[in-house]
């Protein structure tokens, strides 16, 4: 049932009295605190009073009721009103927000995450809240046709993200009329004021001009936000609502003052400024509820077949990516998203035969990396797709997946010197170091087929933040179709006995390389053993042991990677608390390459095969 057009009196002091209490609840914890942004949440408090009240649809004690609407709030740092809010609505207690908020071992962080179970990702770096927002609400517009809303409280100084601007042109291309954002457009950032302080026309042809309706109002005229949030819910497209606050409001010692940003009030201004506003209230809030969702059956199991690949063929790995998202597609959570590159990835071979679950982002990385977020927030499997080196324009966002506890897959493609004649710009070379850096990640990089195949099978279900390697030219099949790959793991190719004079280690391409490299020197009478490292993170640290113990540590690892970070300094790491002396040779990509052949690239990076030949020679 929609909220009423106009409010009464009485509803109105109602509001006020709300308003008020969320304003005293952010001076207290942040007070007790010492710590927090209080000013950025009191010129908001207005707007999430009518929210909270009249608009959002919210079942409080079930917050994993999949009718819920979902508030997400991309300013991050106006916390104590997030968590004044929660106490409001009865999420939590009065004794919580004041006591423990930015406490040790406290779920009321500094900024929010998903510890408490209200709060669908972890916000903070600003410009990101609007982009997952964007991805759950094509998740309840296209997939789950609920008729769930999303809602996004922003800053102003945020707008200056390009991150922004991209959702909300996404927003605007699919037309995403479950979706509103509010602006509490307060005219101060953290060091003064912001680029457009308090120019809403500019503001509004800006959301105009990317296909959003916008609604510009007085931030603190409760009648005219309940109007506006009343018109976003049944606007046909994303709304945006452009409210001008003063920030600080209700505290005229500190209203529009630009020194207090981020800075707690000292208990004696606090004490003054709760009892200008009325004093400590307990009002509780019952909201509206969401609409019953209608009943959902789980699909029918059906068993996934994996595609077949001929032993010894040539198939680039990308292809078998692109080959294992079209039979994981059976999945009816797996949704697929790409960064205009899907004829690169492979990832159309999914879009052909699922259109419905395959979103283009077109050249937005960072929106590509956040519709995911958003998309797993409603129980989907999302899996982005791009260039490897293209993810770096979108790793604030890949990190923050990790702070958010994000069940994610990532493909990155054209990865390496081993791409040719595209030249530097086009070559990830540092994506593995990038990954391995992501709290809980996984990182894999198969050098064939059916290990990529089988990897991305196993990321379908796997927890955080998941990133696959794959490479552009076709190399052997080296494996039959059933072999398991599990994560972690890793594959002997050649040798394995004690009379193995050193190990070469690769992943990916390398390991071809590390192959015709043994077969070189088993000609000259050494053995060598070749392993295949393809789960990088997590390695298989007892393979490395076994070859560490056979080859007197005599180790020669390869890598089409730039020498930080990547495969190197994962087995290093890996064997960093060894007693007994290792003699690890490090092969990777140290210095700037050029355009030329996969060939020529790779002899010289020095991690081609006759460079693994005489680094092989030398340690032994």
């Amino acid at each position: 049932m929609e909220a009423e057009r106009t409010l009464g009196e009485e509803q109105l002091t109602q509001l006020a009295e709300l308003a008020a209490q969320l304003r005293v609840d952010a001076i207290r914890c942040s007070t007790k605190a010492a710590s927090g942004h209080p000013t950025s949440s009191l010129s908001a408090a207005d707007l999430l009073a009518v929210l909270i009240s009249r608009h959002v649809r919210y079942d409080w004690a079930e917050p994993r009721n999949p009718a819920n609407d979902h508030l997400i709030f991309s300013k991050g740092h106006a916390s104590p009103l997030l968590y004044a809010v929660f106490k409001a609505v009865g999420a939590i207690s009065d004794q919580e927000l004041v006591d423990t908020y930015r406490q040790f071992g406290s779920r009321l962080q500094g900024h929010p995450t998903p510890a408490l179970p209200w709060v669908d990702v972890a916000t903070g770096s600003l410009g990101q809240g609007l982009p997952v927002g964007v991805g759950i609400a094509l998740a309840g517009q296209y997939l789950d046709q609920l008729p769930y809303h999303v809602w996004v409280l922003c800053g102003d100084s945020e707008t200056a993200e390009g991150s922004v601007w991209e959702a909300l042109d996404k927003a605007g291309h699919y037309g995403l009329r479950n979706l509103t954002v509010l602006v509490d457009v307060n005219r101060l950032g953290q060091r003064g004021p912001t680029e457009l302080e308090w120019d809403l026309d500019t503001y509004r042809r800006r959301v105009e001009a990317f296909g959003c309706q916008a609604i510009v109002i007085d931030g603190h005229d409760l009648a005219a936000i309940d109007d506006a949030l009343g018109r976003a819910r049944r606007a046909t497209g994303p709304t945006v609502v452009l409210a001008r606050t003063v920030k600080g409001k209700g505290v005229p010692e500190i209203e529009n003052q630009v020194e207090w940003h981020g800075k707690p009030l000292k208990p004696d201004l606090a004490e003054r400024a709760i009892d200008a506003l009325g004093g400590v209230r307990q009002i509780r809030v019952t909201g509206p509820q969401p609409e019953p969702a209608p009943p959902t059956g789980a699909p029918a199991a059906q068993p996934l077949q994996l595609p077949q690949y001929d032993r010894g063929a040539k198939v680039a790995t990308r292809n078998a990516y692109g080959d294992a998202l079209r039979a994981v597609g059976l999945r009816p959570n797996v949704v697929v998203l790409d960064g205009e590159v899907s004829d690169s990835t492979r990832a159309d071979r999914f879009t052909d035969s699922y259109p419905d679950r395959y979103f283009e982002m077109f050249i937005s990385e960072q929106q590509l990396v956040a519709a995911a977020v958003g998309l797993q927030v409603r129980g989907y499997r999302p899996f982005a797709s791009t260039f490897a080196a293209f993810l770096s324009r979108a790793y604030d966002f890949v990190r923050m997946a990790g702070v958010s506890r994000a069940d994610i897959a990532l493909s990155g493609s054209h990865a390496g010197v081993e791409i040719g004649a595209d030249g530097p710009s086009q070559m990830g070379l540092e994506d593995l170091a990038a990954m391995r850096a992501v709290q809980g990640s996984t990182v894999l990089y198969p050098s064939a087929t059916c290990s990529c195949a089988a990897l991305v099978r196993h990321m379908v279900d796997r927890k955080g933040v998941n990133y696959l390697r794959t490479t552009r030219g076709g190399y052997p099949v080296l494996y039959d179709n059933d072999e398991p790959f599990p994560v972690g793991g890793s594959k002997l190719l050649r040798g394995g006995g004690d009379d193995d004079r050193v190990a070469l280690i690769g992943a990916g391409v390398t390991v071809h390389n590390c192959l015709a490299a043994a077969d070189e020197l088993a000609a000259a009478g050494i053995n060598a053993r070749v392993i295949d490292l393809y789960s990088v993170k997590p390695l298989d640290r007892e393979r490395l042991l076994a070859a560490v113990r056979d080859t007197g540590g005599r180790l020669v690892v390869v890598e089409d990677h730039y020498p930080e970070g990547g495969l190197g300094s994962a087995v290093l790491e890996s064997l960093a608390d060894l007693a007994e002396p290792i003699r690890v040779t490090h092969l990777a990509v140290r210095g700037l390459p050029t355009s030329g052949t996969p060939t020529e690239l790779m002899d010289q990076a020095g991690i081609g095969v006759s460079a693994i030949v005489a680094a092989a020679r030398a340690s032994v």
